[in-house]
């Protein structure tokens, strides 16, 4: 059994018991959270159900594990002859989640 979720702008396919590292959700270190944008839920015998643009009556549970930040991406501009140039860095929060279970 799967899921396709959406949380954060980006879609994530997860299981009971994976652990994925979604964009950064507020709660603390062993709260529970509810994920209701299911776009698409498949049950062990293969049957799948696609939502239009979300499954009805479905949700992803999971348990927050940790927060972190991704590894520094640095942006560096430049224009050649003028002495322009910028440095700017940048490190995206995210959150580790475990899957519990697939609701619906």
């Amino acid at each position: 059994m799967y899921a396709v979720v959406a949380t954060g702008g980006k879609q994530v396919r997860v299981s009971p018991g994976d652990s994925v590292r979604v964009e950064l959700l507020d709660g603390s270190v062993g709260d529970s959270v509810r994920l209701d944008q299911v776009l698409l839920v498949s049950s062990d015998d293969g049957k799948a159900r696609i939502g239009a643009p979300h499954v009805e009556g479905a949700a992803v549970v999971g348990t927050i594990q940790g927060h972190g930040r991704g590894p520094k991406i640095k942006i560096f501009k430049m224009k050649r002859r003028t002495g322009y140039r910028r440095h700017q860095g940048h490190r995206q929060g995210y959150t580790e989640l475990l899957i519990d279970k697939i609701e619906g």
